[in-house]
């Protein structure tokens, strides 16, 4: 046996076909509820204590037979999370690299974002927000909004606009809020 295939041992107790057994497992559950990134899958490898060169091959064979896809992983990510939460592209960029997915990867999903689909969803956030902000005044308001709007990744620029928008009043110098 050589040295590479004790340490395996030794770091996961497990032997090497056990632990392809096990990472292959990890993968399939995981696969079996969403897409997840690379990163994100060797990363649930680790914390099961699959060593690094098993996790990595199996990772490649997964790779290769189209099952983990970054580049689908965060288009659909993009999408996703675009469509339910709002988010525009500084908080879907933030997310995916958390996720662990390449820069340029997120990237070019992140290009495929419609720059007029994500001011719609700035104004439908604003609106459904507004619902539940009636006897507050107008500054008080403004200031929840753009605040909310900023945590969902939105510029200020965009976010002072769709809430004065959807307030109906006349733009004010930042000055004043």
């Amino acid at each position: 046996m050589n040295h590479d295939a004790e340490s395996d041992e030794s770091d996961s107790g497990l032997d090497p076909e056990e632990a392809r057994t096990l990472a292959m497992k990890v993968l399939y559950d995981r696969l079996a509820e969403r897409a997840h990134s690379r990163a994100d899958l060797e990363r649930a490898l680790a914390k099961r204590r699959v060593p690094a060169e098993i996790a990595a091959a199996v990772l490649d064979r997964f790779e290769a037979a189209g099952f983990v896809d970054d580049a689908a992983f965060a288009r659909s990510w993009v999408e996703g999370r675009q469509r339910g939460k709002g988010l525009a592209s500084r908080a879907l960029a933030m997310e995916l690299r958390q996720k662990g997915v390449d820069d340029e990867i997120a990237r070019e999903a992140l290009a495929e974002i419609d720059p007029e689909a994500e001011r719609q969803a700035a104004h439908r956030l604003v609106q459904a927000k507004l619902r539940t902000m009636r006897g507050l005044d107008d500054q008080v308001r403004t200031r929840r909004l753009v605040g909310m709007l900023a945590r969902k990744g939105y510029p200020p620029g965009l976010a002072f606009e769709v809430v004065r928008s959807e307030l109906g009043a006349e733009p004010e110098p930042l000055d004043s809020l």
